[in-house]
């Protein structure tokens, strides 16, 4: 069985983002088996959530779930998000980060296929 790309993703673009002085926001699918958060604050069956070290108290993201601490309207909360409903994760200033295709292809991949063509590359030079 391969392991999934999608958790050391996300932990490698938080600490980019951390090294940047930048504030991660994880964008997650709800509802999701698993998924513990506040529901007053899901929009759209999405939930965004501030996991920046300033916002996010005793953050661990592993490779089955992301679980930290958080405070909402002044009373703390223990968030747990399974990695399979991480959407992705942005930057707030910047916007930059990464969107993750959905888990659930044929073939259950974690990355969609490459495009078919005549094999010859398609490169050009951007100056």
């Amino acid at each position: 069985m391969k392991t999934p790309q999608r958790p050391y993703l996300i932990r490698a673009m938080h600490e980019w983002m951390a090294d940047n002085a930048l504030t991660a926001h994880l964008v997650a699918s709800a509802p999701a088996d698993g998924l513990v958060v506040p529901e007053e604050h899901i929009n759209d069956g999405k939930i965004v959530l501030n996991i920046s070290h300033a916002a996010a108290r005793d953050l661990v993201l592993g490779n089955e779930e992301i679980t930290f601490e958080a405070r909402f309207d002044g009373i703390a909360r223990r968030l747990i998000i399974p990695v399979d409903a991480v959407l992705g994760i942005y930057a707030r200033e910047t916007g930059q980060g990464m969107i993750f295709p959905d888990e659930n292809t044929p073939d259950g991949s974690d990355s969609p296929e490459p495009p078919q063509g005549s094999g010859r590359p398609n490169l050009k030079i951007v100056k």
